[in-house]
């Protein structure tokens, strides 16, 4: 069984470089909403497999630029994990603290946080059950952070990963097998 993990495309989005809270909150938003950038991906592998894709936009768009338009699996099992501001400021505070903080409250299932860590572990989990019970190669478009969570919880069910990275590009892709 194969499964290629695709990142989605670059998204057309400008953060700003400093935020209060209340605009990090918003610019989140508006980047879960924001399109991708046109890019052209040369993805091996049966383009006739399932392809599973987030319930976010740019996952879809993602897809279409890489497979045309076909008949997609949407599942919020694939989104990527949410962030808002990990405080109430008005004081504007750089990127890296609001990115930093949030995952930390992440990480610690802190309830500022639309979803901390055992949810996103659980969401994971039950996505690669899936793909377990259907046993089927397939090609997965979902996000960067999320990804993360993916591989570990595909490891634990005796995938072999092709090569782990700290951070994978925008339309980048691993291949699990089994």
């Amino acid at each position: 069984m194969n499964v290629m993990i695709i990142r989605h495309g670059k998204v057309d989005f400008q953060w700003r470089s400093r935020s209060t809270s209340e605009q990090f909150d918003r610019d989140c938003m508006a980047y879960d909403k924001a399109e991708i950038t046109s890019f052209s991906a040369r993805i091996p592998g049966n383009k006739s497999a399932k392809i599973y894709i987030s319930s976010l936009p740019r996952s879809r768009d993602t897809a279409i630029q890489i497979f045309g338009k076909k008949n997609f699996t949407a599942t919020k099992l694939l989104d990527e994990v949410p962030l808002r501001s990990s405080i109430v400021s008005k004081i504007k505070l750089p990127l890296l603290f609001w990115n930093l903080s949030g995952r930390l409250q992440w990480f610690f299932n802190h309830p500022r946080q639309p979803e901390g860590r055992k949810n996103t572990v659980s969401r994971a989990e039950r996505f690669v059950e899936m793909l377990l019970q259907k046993k089927e190669d397939c090609f997965v478009i979902t996000h960067g952070f999320f990804m993360h969570i993916l591989i570990v919880c595909l490891k634990k069910k005796g995938f072999c990963i092709n090569h782990k990275k700290l951070k994978y590009a925008n339309g980048e892709y691993i291949t699990a097998r089994r």
